[in-house]
């Protein structure tokens, strides 16, 4: 059953679920598990059960529908290995949830009672942790400190209150440098089931998740051990220009939840407005604390709710400002070979190596229009293009896409922007003038570069 599908089924099937629960027990069956392998970004899920709410759109992922079974709305979560493709033609295996990485997005409304069945699937035993609830001791999901693990091949039940609105995680505390670095995370929205004087109304909501992966070219498995030296930067397991954009009218209200979940902080920049931390994990933040930014930085296991009027129309850059951090595939063995002289030696080398090709004596921006062969499942480092031409990104990196002529409710990608008259950057043909330096020095030279040979008392050059 396709997701749109099993939409229809909990939809249909709510009235039915209520009516059965006088007659069973609440925890006498399991809700169906629903599984999406599609890596586009879903629609928002409306409620057709339950309180009301204003629903999310989890960029390149989905929510996860519901049954309502005698007022408690329940929820089946699968962990399980997974295959999640990070950008085409490049499939990583990772674990997750109901088919992806990261798993769906659980939405619910303050006051809900919530009924979380896990079922494990992965090779070894798990637990999941509700990263910020706040919920009764037993439910933690801490393996061994607040319950037993999870078997391999049994289901286990989480039951609690959703006590406060705001934004959270969901990952596991068994074996997590394993379960977390091979792709366990999902993320969790309570809605205010009224209105709330710190949570305003917006016309978009989006959700996503940074995570990162240690995945060599022509390999599909993240490799566990790694500490800090991460190479594929992500949004929900995507990498730019694989992640989807995120397109909003001229004027909106919109609000972004950013979560945190891989081993280093980002600070995420957005170009052409300032917006205001509207939350935390912690819950919405009150007016006064607020002040206006472009970029903020999300720490390791952090979420920021940022809000902004969406007033400016164009095609916006949205990234994470650590420049490596905007690439695929990076790695400590590529010397830099900028102002190096090649000449004559390219020839002698193709005569041992046919294929050989020199690049980065001028810098490494040939990289992002070059259209060489690169290792089996993998990403180009820079990549994505433009309607003026490469955009020499990758990893973290989307455009925030604002159209006067975007409908409400209508999350489709305009296409590139059109730009009126006068308002683009040109080429100047007159007379260019002299640049004024300090002290009118000239240009600077390239250093000369020396050879120092190791051992002995001098230095030979």
């Amino acid at each position: 059953m396709n997701l749109n599908s099993r939409r229809q089924f909990f939809a249909g099937a709510a009235a039915s679920v209520a009516g059965l629960a006088v007659a069973r027990s609440a925890l006498a069956g399991l809700p169906e598990p629903v599984i999406q392998t599609s890596v586009a970004t879903a629609p928002p899920l409306i409620p057709t059960t339950g309180r009301p709410y204003n629903p999310v759109v989890t960029l390149n992922g989905w929510t996860l529908p519901w049954r309502m079974n005698n007022g408690v709305k329940e929820f089946h979560l699968v962990a399980e290995p997974v295959v999640r493709e990070v950008s085409p033609g490049f499939k990583v295996n990772m674990w997750g949830y109901n088919g992806q990485s990261p798993g769906p997005t659980i939405e619910v409304v303050e006051g809900d009672r919530v009924r979380i069945f896990v079922t494990n699937k992965l090779p070894e035993h798990t637990t999941i942790h509700w990263h910020g609830q706040r919920l009764p001791n037993g439910m933690d999901g801490v393996g061994g400190l607040t319950q037993r693990a999870i078997p391999v091949g049994k289901t286990y039940v989480y039951e609690f209150e959703a006590r406060r609105p705001g934004t959270f995680m969901y990952h596991p505390h068994a074996d997590e440098m394993t379960q977390m670095a091979m792709g366990m995370m999902g993320l969790w929205v309570t809605h205010p089931k009224a209105r709330h004087p710190h949570i305003s109304a917006v016309d978009r909501d989006f959700c996503f998740l940074l995570n990162a992966f240690d995945v060599e070219p022509d390999s599909k498995t993240p490799k566990i051990n790694t500490m800090t030296d991460f190479n594929i930067w992500c949004w929900n397991s995507r990498v730019f220009p694989a992640i989807d954009t995120l397109n909003v009218r001229l004027n909106d209200r919109v609000r972004i939840r950013i979560g945190n979940l891989t081993m280093t902080n980002h600070p995420i920049h957005l170009h052409g407005h300032e917006f205001l931390v509207t939350g935390t994990d912690g819950g919405p933040t009150p007016p006064g604390t607020r002040w206006y930014e472009v970029t903020t930085d999300v720490a390791v296991g952090q979420m920021r709710q940022i809000e902004l009027i969406a007033d400016a129309e164009g095609d916006w850059a949205m990234h994470c400002h650590k420049s490596h951090h905007t690439m695929n595939a990076m790695g400590h063995d590529v010397p830099t070979m900028i102002g190096v002289d090649h000449r004559g030696l390219v020839g002698k080398i193709q005569k041992v190596a046919p294929d050989y090709m020199l690049m980065g004596e001028r810098g490494m921006a040939d990289m992002g229009e070059m259209q060489m062969p690169i290792p089996d499942n993998t990403a180009p480092m820079m990549t994505g293009s433009g309607q003026f031409g490469p955009l020499e990104m990758g990893g973290m990196f989307t455009v925030f896409k604002v159209r006067k002529e975007q409908k409400p409710g209508d999350y489709s990608d305009p296409g590139p922007y059109r730009f009126p008259a006068g308002t683009m950057a040109y080429e100047w043909t007159g007379a260019t003038p002299q640049a004024t330096r300090p002290g009118g020095s000239s240009p600077a030279e390239p250093a000369a570069a020396s050879a120092v040979k190791p051992g002995g008392k001098g230095m030979a050059h």
